[in-house]
């Protein structure tokens, strides 16, 4: 992990996809609220208003699928998260 990285990303996208592996409907319940506090979290520590927006759109998106009944397992499918793609990558040395 880079300088002026947000970890908080990271974790909050680990915890979708925890969400949407959940077995039942509690875990998938209790995976997506995790899921939108994480989200939450890596807005709070955002400096970029835009990511800062879409981060707190993420919170949203990640506590209203919690209210939502869990999927059947035929129906899973991955979610689409909100997030600008960088267009240089943070690891790469130029050389």
């Amino acid at each position: 992990m880079g300088f002026g990285r947000n970890p908080h990303v990271a974790k909050a996208e680990a915890a979708e996809l925890k969400a949407q592996n959940a077995k039942d409907s509690s875990a998938h319940e209790r995976a997506w609220r995790e899921a939108g506090h994480m989200w939450e979290r890596a807005a709070e520590r955002e400096q970029d208003a835009k990511r800062r927006t879409l981060y707190n759109a993420n919170a949203e998106r990640a506590r209203a699928t919690a209210d939502e009944p869990a999927p059947d397992a035929s129906d899973v499918a991955p979610a689409e998260l909100v997030e600008p793609t960088p267009s240089g990558s943070p690891n790469s040395n130029g050389g």
